[in-house]
């Protein structure tokens, strides 16, 4: 078998996996709508290299809104409980993501435009700056916006304060490609271009949105 043979059996494999991730995710949360009597659609994708779903409502989405909660503590709480359904049926951790109503893509819109602004003040100024706690699907986004401007950023604190600086580009100088492949500890804080989100989108453990 060649390696591109070989590449794309792999791909297909993977594929298959997040969609099957999908279907399991779009099962439980059907359930869940019905136990809550809740009218919501599934849509399934797979972006990012993960499984995507989201629960869509005809009217907007105010009847989903208790599954947000206040800044999406709600949502956070179900995409881990949705990830431990696909867990218990795959026998394998799932990093798939969850959104309701658009939430998580208005915010993602809100956090770039947040990014943008404090990359262009870290520009103008020369010095660091230090952004309001966010939680780590939020930091995510962030650490993106920073990596694909040229800067680099990292988390710093413990949660729930736990937030983004972003540096000066001369910053990067001395910060090891070795450094982008860590996970980020609760306490610790790793210096990179991204900051992978890997538990409740994207929280309290992190090793990068989605993003978390």
């Amino acid at each position: 078998m060649s390696e591109s043979t070989a590449g794309a059996s792999t791909t297909d494999d993977r594929t298959v996996r997040l969609e099957e991730e999908g279907e399991i995710a779009a099962d439980y949360l059907e359930e869940l709508l019905d136990i809550a009597d809740l009218d919501g659609d599934i849509d399934l994708d797979i972006r990012f290299g993960r499984a995507a779903v989201e629960v869509l409502s005809e009217d907007g989405g105010k009847d989903l809104d208790r599954l947000v909660g206040r800044d999406g503590e709600v949502l956070d709480a179900l995409q881990e409980l949705t990830r431990l359904a696909v867990q218990v049926k795959t026998g394998e951790r799932s990093r798939l993501m969850l959104d309701v109503a658009g939430f998580r893509a208005a915010r993602r819109a809100e956090l770039t435009k947040l990014g943008e602004s404090a990359v262009a003040e870290v520009r103008k100024s020369g010095e660091k700056v230090a952004l309001e706690p966010l939680n780590a699907f939020e930091r995510k986004v962030v650490h993106d916006v920073v990596a694909a401007a040229g800067l680099v950023s990292d988390s710093q604190g413990d949660e729930p304060h736990r937030h983004v600086v972003i540096h000066p580009a001369d910053a990067a100088e001395g910060t090891s490609s070795a450094d982008d492949a860590h996970t980020e500890s609760a306490a610790g804080s790793v210096r990179s271009g991204s900051e992978v989100a890997e538990a409740t989108s994207d929280a309290p453990t992190e090793s990068a949105g989605m993003v978390e």
